[in-house]
């Protein structure tokens, strides 16, 4: 039987086996860097950390002082707007004629020579007891009424 021919030269041959054996060498070299940390890696991943360690209670007091910088500066708006209000109210008093209305209504002062009246709602009709009222009397006479009223409501139980 005749020998059978390759179709690839020897140079050829040498020639793949060297592009095979020199793309194994890069893929062994490049798993060889994936797998393995660096002396340089672990030095800047020291430095990253150590910064964010170093960074976050000075960031999270900046960030908690600039809340409160913001609730400051709502409290003075509303401490202004309320002196605001005040001095308008300031104004308003100052004026007789507004002085004179809420007189009339909310005290129901009459001026001299004017006559006031009450007008009933028709709610409910008040009945006037006999008795003086609770107003009318000092505290002192309230008081010893009401130690007579309840020794008077203790001996009509003590007899039942």
């Amino acid at each position: 039987m005749p020998a059978v021919r390759d179709r690839f030269s020897t140079a050829t041959r040498l020639k793949a086996l060297g592009e095979h054996a020199a793309a194994r060498v890069y893929r062994a070299r490049v798993k060889r860097r994936r797998g393995r940390l660096t002396g340089r890696a672990a030095l800047l991943a020291l430095v990253v950390c150590s910064l964010v360690v170093a960074l976050a209670y000075p960031m999270r007091q900046y960030i908690s002082q600039r809340s409160d910088i913001a609730d400051q500066r709502g409290e003075a708006q509303q401490a202004r707007d309320d002196v605001k209000k005040l001095r308008e109210q300031k104004a308003r008093l100052r004026d007789p004629a507004y002085t004179e209305r809420q007189a009339r209504e909310r005290l129901h002062f009459l001026m001299p020579g004017e006559t006031g009246y009450s007008v009933a709602d028709g709610r409910g009709a008040t009945e006037r007891s006999s008795h003086r009222s609770v107003a009318d009397s000092p505290w002192y006479s309230n008081l010893w009424d009401a130690v007579d009223t309840a020794d008077a409501a203790k001996a009509h139980s003590a007899r039942r």
